[in-house]
């Protein structure tokens, strides 16, 4: 993988943890606000780290990065978060060069989602990669991977029928509000909280209940307002939550807070109540369980809860995939190339040098010397020569490193890296 100039052997790394091991309360211990996001890559610019970035989801918190050891990466994720080391290694994943790569490009296309084909994970890939360059965490290489993890999306959902339909947590909810609640066009749905998944899940509302009774709260009560003017829809004040949750027949909770903002003490219902709990770490108490006619479900709840199209949606996973390889294997080409071209150009170079010396040695030596018919036959030697060291270090067996500096050192070649 690609050398550090200024830190030596190092590589690129995931680490990270996700839905597949880690429940809901780890995830939620080592989920990242904005706020502890910026402070760690703050830190890792201070700790010489060249290029990272971060990502944090309900489903998954990782951190991808140039790192002599991963422990680097694992101790920044520790430090802001509530995570500890010992969790992270009961639960956590460490991949390393062309295995952290196909794993991005996993994670970007929705094929690791715990809803296949969840799209929504690709703007946070992009948010992560600006809030890096922001803080002057990229190099090339990086945008150039990023890059190419977009272009991925875009084919597979453009070329493949995953992209039919909505495969989003938000999507889940309100399908199962539907398939669960009779009426939904006639019941008060109270929406708390209109972040990201709160937004979606109001517009899912919308286009699938024909429900005209929704209510937004928002501690910031301008936000919610926005959203309600493009519906149409009912705002209240932050103050009014109890009142409001005791008219609800739906309670949708997306408030993205580090501790519960529900429990039972707030809840005093005279009808049930079904509460959706669509934030990572959790933001209803289960503790609202202990209370008669209070139906609780979690997002990794309305995650596991597959329907047909989803099913049919794993024919297209072998066609998504194909798409996913061929455009990974055009960014590790690029990638190889671009790590020994400084050291082949040199070596040409060289060999140039040779050739033009030994010319006018010749030149001078020999009466009648065709010096056109030498520089030819020269030429295409140097050029046989130069093609059979490249393909030697495009060969998957082959140590580049090691090859390069071996080459460098027969031939005295100075190269110029690239950055």
């Amino acid at each position: 993988m690609e050398e550090n100039n200024k830190m030596k052997h190092t590589h690129f790394y995931v680490v990270g943890l996700n839905y597949k091991k880690a429940d809901a309360e780890i995830r939620g211990k080592f989920s990242l606000t904005e706020q502890a996001k910026s402070e760690l890559l703050d830190q890792a610019k201070c700790d010489g780290i060249e290029s990272m970035i971060a990502i944090s989801t309900c489903n998954r918190t990782e951190l991808y990065g140039f790192a002599e050891h991963p422990f680097q990466l694992i101790s920044l994720l520790c430090k802001y978060s509530n995570g500890t080391v010992e969790d992270f290694q009961r639960v956590a994943y460490v991949h390393k060069n062309n295995e952290a790569i196909s794993h991005l490009f996993k994670v970007g296309t929705g094929m690791d989602s715990q809803i296949l084909g969840d799209f929504e994970i690709i703007s946070q890939v992009k948010t992560g990669f600006v809030d890096a360059r922001e803080k002057g965490l990229t190099t090339n290489y990086f945008e150039r991977l990023v890059n190419a993890v977009i272009q991925a999306s875009k084919r597979i959902k453009n070329e493949t029928e995953i992209s039919t339909g909505a495969t989003s947590v938000s999507f889940a909810s309100v399908q199962y509000i539907m398939n669960h609640v009779e009426n939904i066009s006639e019941k008060n749905i109270l929406l708390f909280g209109t972040g990201k998944i709160g937004r979606n899940t109001c517009e899912n509302l919308v286009k699938h209940t024909k429900n005209n009774q929704i209510t937004l709260i928002n501690r910031t009560k301008d936000k919610a307002q926005k959203i309600a003017g493009k519906f149409n829809l009912i705002v209240k004040d932050y103050a009014d939550l109890q009142a409001e949750i005791q008219k609800a027949d739906v309670l949708i909770v997306a408030t993205g807070a580090q501790n519960p903002t529900i429990d039972k003490e707030i809840l005093n219902l005279k009808k049930p109540l079904l509460i959706l709990d669509l934030s990572i770490p959790k933001n209803v108490n289960d503790n609202v369980l202990e209370l008669e006619g209070v139906e609780l479900i979690h997002l990794d709840q309305l995650s596991q809860m597959t329907d047909d199209t989803l099913e049919k949606r794993k024919q297209y996973v072998p066609q998504a995939m194909d798409i996913i390889e061929e455009i990974k294997d055009e960014f590790i080409t690029w990638t190889q190339a671009r790590k020994f071209a400084p050291t082949i150009h040199a070596l040409k170079a060289k060999l140039e040098e040779i050739k033009a010396n030994e010319l006018n040695y010749q030149k001078k030596k020999i009466a009648d010397f065709n010096e056109e018919q030498a520089d030819i036959i020269s030429s295409r030697i140097i050029q046989k020569i130069t093609t059979h060291f490249a393909n030697h270090l495009k060969s998957e067996e082959t140590e580049i490193e090691d090859s390069i500096e071996w080459i460098e050192k027969v031939f005295q070649l100075e190269t110029a890296k690239n950055e």
